[in-house]
């Protein structure tokens, strides 16, 4: 499912609720019933590497000493503030909830407690796991078997959709990007087992490893399988090779307005004439008049393709993705192959987690991460958080119209529109106010796949109740557990999760300026998001509209332009640089997230004293430390390379770096000069919001 949500992270990570420290640095008690845990310093002055100056690589002089002393862990590709809170939030708070859901005698039948219990459970149970081996899935391998043409490849692709197995199309329903109050039946690209088109064009030598090791797996999954198919791996990367060649490139999945083609379902029918495509929507229960579709040649080009690809050629496809689908679940040679590909080879994770922290992972799927996320906000979210963060953010608001009003490059005109829409806009805290039903999800302690596929066709229903309908503005995007935030544009709206608002992004007892550079600097972020390339398109309603004067939108485009061409600059591993067309909406972001943090912090010192030294840095000095706390991260190089490849945020170093040399505000809090790493001449500096 494609949606234009822009997230502070790629990735979701469950979190646990982190205890504070002191002004001072030192560290407080626990406010913690849970003893296991540990407190948080509101900034770690041993993380400083003073082999490095400041004014040269501020990354490494706040971050060297960390990175030394946090080395990437076996079961990780990358290892940073994100990754932690999620080790410990599976390993202490998700943990604990489980436990006690499998020790209580007293589970109801259909509760939250029993499903959460009992999916652990049928997990951890290997035995039965190795002893069903292929089974769970024999009634969809024996419907894949009985295909025996194209539109029978069509339906039952649809079918199998509705339980997760992804074909060349996909499906779903969101709000109508013109018409953001209804919902809309959006069609997009699919179906790439290695997740972006470059992959099967890319020449480097790193690339052609993948493809080749790709087709070695291939041919062991279908061994371990039972599937007896000759050229097995060569013939679907060759398969998979022509149907990237017809998608758009993820830059171009960026843009809103080329992305956007209403048209009526018919059409369909005029753009693939050999493929009934219409009936691959009614197979998964979508039935609408009109679909929005992201690439209409995308279908006539897959009309050509898949008449011209031999009907067993589309079945090992649908096969392989079936298996793979459901890898997980299967007996570990099967699940251990797909991780040796996916996780070791791909992207260098050599290990993986213990089974116990994967069945966690696995129970906090359930109801979308909110049947476990209901259960740990109950325990875990003080209340008194969101009226803390909901003052934050009135307060980042009032910032952005000072801001607007002191832009130079933009009319009084546009700057109207701008503070419609920035007043227009709406926030979420913690947790929902309302939860889903979840009573039409089934688990059974012996059932894992069946527990899987009812969680999947859960929430698929769940969508086709939305077809038609206006669009529910309270519904959440992301579990309260979430370590993560995001800026969706249909509903002019930033969100921020319970599992964000701990240290090192919120602490209650710290200075202002460790808060101000890290929640503060995320609420900014997701504020610049309504404001970046693409949220600028959209109007304050969520509608896609232009509320720009030619003239300010050519400016807007020029300062992001010269912006890509400064990402695009760095080398982050040799012979590969940063995508800055790919990653300019969240670089936007974070530079915009960074100044309103800083203003924000000046704006709440007014009429106070200056605020002393802590540790022997200056408020300034500890807003941007704690800007480059929050981004530490250490990355192996093969995940840095697939991130190079397809994350729209730019790697954790160059977050740090990369906005602080384009701020006034940190060259006066470091002293940066003429001559040092950190320095950029004033012409080539861009300041947008």
């Amino acid at each position: 499912m494609k949606r234009l949500f822009t997230r502070l992270m790629l990735w979701t990570a469950p979190a646990i609720l982190a205890t504070a420290c002191s002004n001072s640095g030192k560290q407080a008690e626990s406010s913690s019933k849970d003893s296991t845990m540990k407190p948080i310093p509101a900034f770690d002055t041993s993380s400083i590497d003073k082999a490095f100056r400041p004014q040269d690589d501020f990354d490494s002089f706040a971050n060297g000493n960390w990175k030394r002393k946090n080395p990437i862990p076996s079961t990780e590709g990358t290892w940073g503030a994100f990754g932690i809170l999620d080790k410990e939030n599976s390993e202490v708070k998700l943990k604990g909830i489980i436990e006690s859901t499998i020790q209580s005698k007293e589970n109801a039948a259909g509760s939250d407690e029993q499903k959460i219990a009992d999916m652990y459970r049928s997990f951890m149970d290997t035995t039965k796991i190795e002893k069903l081996g292929l089974a769970p899935l024999k009634t969809y391998i024996d419907q894949i078997n009985a295909v025996k043409d194209l539109n029978e490849w069509i339906n039952l692709s649809g079918e199998l959709q509705k339980i997760g197995v992804s074909s060349v199309l996909g499906i779903y329903v969101d709000a109508d990007d013109r018409n953001s109050k209804m919902n809309a039946v959006k069609w997009v690209q699919s179906g790439l087992s290695l997740g972006e088109k470059s992959y099967y064009s890319g020449k480097d030598e790193r690339m052609t490893m993948i493809r080749h090791e790709f087709v070695k797996h291939i041919d062991k999954m279908m061994a371990l399988s039972g599937m007896k198919v000759m050229n097995a791996g060569k013939t679907l990367l060759s398969f998979e090779t022509q149907l990237a060649s017809t998608q758009l490139s993820n830059v171009e999945m960026r843009d809103p307005i080329k992305t956007y083609n209403k048209i009526a379902m018919s059409e369909l029918k005029t753009l693939a004439k050999n493929v009934d495509f219409t009936s691959f929507a009614a197979k998964q229960g979508i039935v609408t008049d009109t679909i929005i579709v992201h690439n209409k040649k995308y279908f006539t080009s897959l009309n050509s393709l898949l008449t011209k690809t031999p009907i067993e050629t589309l079945k090992l496809y649908t096969y392989y993705k079936l298996i793979s689908n459901f890898s997980t679940y299967l007996p570990k040679e099967i699940k251990n192959e797909k991780f040796n590909f996916y996780g070791t080879i791909k992207s260098g994770i050599k290990e993986q987690k213990k089974r116990d922290i994967q069945a966690i992972d696995i129970t906090e799927g359930l109801g979308e991460g909110n049947i476990l996320g209901r259960l740990y906000v109950k325990k875990y979210f003080p209340e008194s958080s969101k009226k803390k963060v909901a003052e934050m953010i009135e307060n980042v608001r009032a910032v952005y119209g000072e801001r607007i009003d002191m832009i130079t490059w933009m009319s009084d005109s546009t700057k109207k529109m701008a503070r419609k829409k920035l007043a227009s806009f709406t926030y979420k805290i913690g947790y929902p106010d309302k939860w889903d039903d979840y009573s039409a999800i089934t688990v059974k302690p012996d059932a894992l796949i069946e527990n899987v596929i009812s969680n999947i066709l859960w929430s698929h229903n769940k969508m086709l109740k939305d077809i038609g309908k206006p669009v529910d503005k309270s519904r959440w995007y992301m579990a309260p557990q979430m370590v993560n935030a995001y800026y969706n544009p249909l509903n002019n709206e930033v969100v921020f999760p319970a599992g964000i608002l701990q240290a090192p992004f919120f602490n209650p007892n710290a200075d202002d300026a460790v808060n101000y550079g890290g929640i503060i600097a995320v609420i900014g972020h997701e504020f610049t998001h309504g404001f970046d390339d693409q949220g600028a398109q959209y109007d304050d309603a969520g509608n896609l509209k232009n509320w720009w004067t030619k003239q300010d939108n050519e400016n807007f485009s020029a300062l992001g332009k010269k912006y890509i061409a400064y990402f695009n600059a760095f080398e982050a591993m040799p012979g590969v640089h940063i995508n800055g067309e790919l990653t300019i909406g969240e670089n936007i972001a974070d530079l915009g997230g960074l100044t309103l943090a800083y203003y924000a912090l000046v704006r709440s010192m007014k009429g106070k004293a200056e605020p002393a030294p802590i540790d022997g840095f200056t408020w300034q000095q500890r807003f941007f430390l704690s800007w480059a706390q929050v981004w530490h991260n250490n990355i192996k190089d093969e995940e840095l390379r697939n991130r190079l490849q397809t994350d729209p945020h730019s790697p954790a170093r160059y977050r740090i770096n990369g906005p602080l040399k384009h701020l006034p505000e940190f060259y006066q809090a470091w002293g940066v000069k003429e001559g040092d790493k950190m320095w950029i001449p004033e012409d080539q500096r861009v300041s947008i919001w």
